[in-house]
């Protein structure tokens, strides 16, 4: 089996860390370090313990007393005393996540790749612990009462609980992956033969894995200096936060949504890069609904789990919810078995009954989720390439934007897709640029993972992954039940509404007996894509000697759409019109109309 291969992010962040290491020789116990960081972790979470038998329990750890850093002239003491500083006390200082992680490779560039992590760990732990220490002798230590009143910690944590369990869960992950980590330091490599390529890849593998447990402490400290600076309101009520906010209610069952799906949803709403621009301006709330008179065990354990995780506020005991309030939900705000993210503005007027799908296509761009401002958004869209593939793969949206001649094709059938794949690699051959892309078929299943590496071995390797070709389909879903939905609720025309609804359904609605396949044929924003379906397809693609004449003067696509229908009717001047910006480079190129799909007659209009 080949390896798989890094991305050009991966390999430069690789680049990056391998710079700021610079080992003298110093050597750390990693293995006893981080034994006494899960100690810590675990008192420090062990509120049922009394404090004598803490106290009595700690003087009975063996040697971690005695750690230390051989070869090192500076303290173990010194260096996670310095590393709790960058962590906690910088941790809303200058710079962003990723440049004050590699600040902190820059402090541990001496250290071995389990030190660096354990250390990392070793300091995150020292705050935790220091932070827990007074919340558990605040009862009955009055030293404890009077710090705690200096650093105006909250006197009652209950409310925090989902936090600490969703932090208890990273930072479990943490060590689990840094023992991964501490084991490999520690296996004598140099005295044996291994394969090369397996050892040069499992480093890649550990220097990203430790670049991102230093990232999460980070993230994680910055969680603790939250905790210290919580206002007693943001603890008890949490309605306060959502004050002046729009607020956007997720209504599910317990278990939400499949997972890639839910991915896709948390990448829209928190993690995508636009979303830093609306920061504070709105929130998501997650209304856990069961269908049943009583929570199961699953659903219970799904909230408990999904609620700690996610990066959304929710209900905290949603099965204790009144039944007028499940009522409502079902019957006023239409809830039934899918999802829904009912969007309150905020004064606190709904102002969308179900922003699921505009969210899933349009993420941030969405802002303020209102009805009008999906109507606005299809008002901009045309069918294009770019709206079939945003947000699914950045390589591709990049492909799209550059103005790249893509072809999206789908199938299940091995025999056509080989097929379909010589003939296109005959007509690249040619000089055309043409970027092949394997969508698989709606509802992807095993068969289509199986394809997935079968084609990146034999033919070309500009694939979508099986979780992208899951979003590809979904994308797909949510515009055709965004525009019915527009068409059930807002009396409004959208101009070219109905072409992308008949285009998404076909797509859908693909039932061919003969799974033969199909393949869609489009270039960047261009609204000039031809899709074809089985035998068509390919008879147009084994004629392609007979119109490859055209292509320099149509291109591919212009030449593709003319091989397809009659010259006469293409010829045949149609009573549509259309004003295109120049742009350079681009007087040579054909434009079709939008409405009958033939080639337009140009005329130069100044303005």
């Amino acid at each position: 089996m080949p390896q798989p291969t890094l991305s050009i992010e991966e390999d430069n962040l690789i680049r990056k860390l391998l710079i700021s290491h610079d080992p003298d020789g110093r050597w750390l116990d990693s293995e006893q370090l981080l034994c006494a960081m899960e100690n810590i972790m675990c008192y420090a979470t062990t509120s049922e313990l009394q404090v004598s038998d803490i106290y009595r329990d700690a003087l009975t750890i063996d040697n971690e007393s005695n750690i230390e850093v051989f070869g090192s002239i500076e303290p173990l003491g010194h260096t996670i005393y310095r590393l709790s500083h960058e962590l906690l006390c910088k941790c809303s200082g200058e710079g962003d996540l990723h440049t004050r992680t590699m600040n902190i490779f820059d402090l541990l560039r001496n250290h071995r790749w389990d030190a660096k992590v354990a250390l990392v760990l070793a300091a995150f732990a020292t705050s935790y612990g220091e932070f827990w220490l007074i919340m558990q002798l605040y009862p009955q230590n009055p030293l404890a009462v009077l710090v705690a009143m200096l650093k105006q910690l909250p006197s009652n944590m209950n409310a925090l609980n989902p936090r600490f369990k969703a932090l208890s869960l990273v930072v479990r992950t943490m060590v689990d992956v840094t023992k991964c980590i501490v084991k490999f330091e520690g296996l004598p490599i140099k005295h044996l033969k291994l394969d090369d390529e397996k050892i040069s890849t499992t480093k890649s593998k550990i220097f990203i894995a430790a670049y991102w447990i230093t990232r999460s402490t980070l993230i994680c400290s910055s969680h603790i200096k939250d905790l210290i600076a919580f206002k007693p309101e943001q603890v008890h009520i949490g309605v306060s936060e959502l004050k002046d906010k729009i607020v956007i209610l997720l209504v599910s069952k317990p278990e939400i949504l499949p997972l890639e799906e839910l991915f896709l949803l948390i990448h829209q709403t928190y993690d995508h890069p636009d979303n830093k621009k609306l920061e504070g301006s709105y929130e998501i709330v997650w209304i856990p609904i069961s269908f049943s008179d009583t929570w199961t065990d699953d659903e219970e354990i799904s909230f408990e789990f999904l609620s700690s995780s996610l990066p959304w506020y929710s209900v905290r005991k949603p099965k204790l919810l009144d039944s007028a309030v499940i009522q409502f939900i079902k019957e006023d705000l239409n809830f039934k078995d899918n999802p829904i993210l009912v969007v309150l503005d905020s004064q606190g007027m709904v102002t969308h009954l179900n922003a699921l799908d505009m969210v899933v296509l349009w993420g941030a761009r969405g802002y303020p989720f209102s009805v009008l401002k999906e109507i606005e958004l299809w008002e901009e869209e045309k069918w294009t390439l770019k709206l079939m593939i945003e947000e699914i793969n950045p390589l591709f949206t990049k492909y799209a934007e550059e103005g790249k001649t893509i072809c999206l094709y789908g199938s299940s059938n091995l025999d056509w897709i080989r097929e379909f794949n010589a003939k296109m690699q005959e007509i690249i051959s040619k000089g055309l640029q043409v970027e092949l892309v394997y969508v698989g078929e709606k509802n992807p299943n095993e068969k289509v993972r199986n394809i997935l590496g079968i084609i990146h071995e034999e033919m070309h390797s500009c694939l979508l992954s099986f979780a992208e070709i899951q979003f590809f389909w979904y994308r797909l879903e949510s515009m055709r039940k965004s525009i019915l939905q527009l068409g059930e609720i807002a009396d409004a025309e959208i101009a070219d509404a109905d072409h992308i609804l008949k285009e998404v359904s076909a797509l859908l609605d693909n039932d061919d007996e003969n799974n033969n396949g199909w393949a869609v044929f489009g270039k960047g924003s261009s609204p000039n894509i031809v899709r074809l379906q089985g035998n068509k397809l390919m008879e147009c693609l084994k004629m392609f000697p007979e119109w490859a004449e055209n292509v320099a003067k149509l291109g591919f696509i212009g030449a593709l759409r003319y091989a397809i229908e009659p010259p006469d009717a293409l010829n045949e001047p149609c009573s549509h019109s259309t004003v295109t910006s120049y742009e350079e480079g681009s007087a040579e190129e054909t434009v079709v109309c939008e409405k009958c799909n033939r080639l337009m007659k140009k005329f130069v209009v100044y303005e």
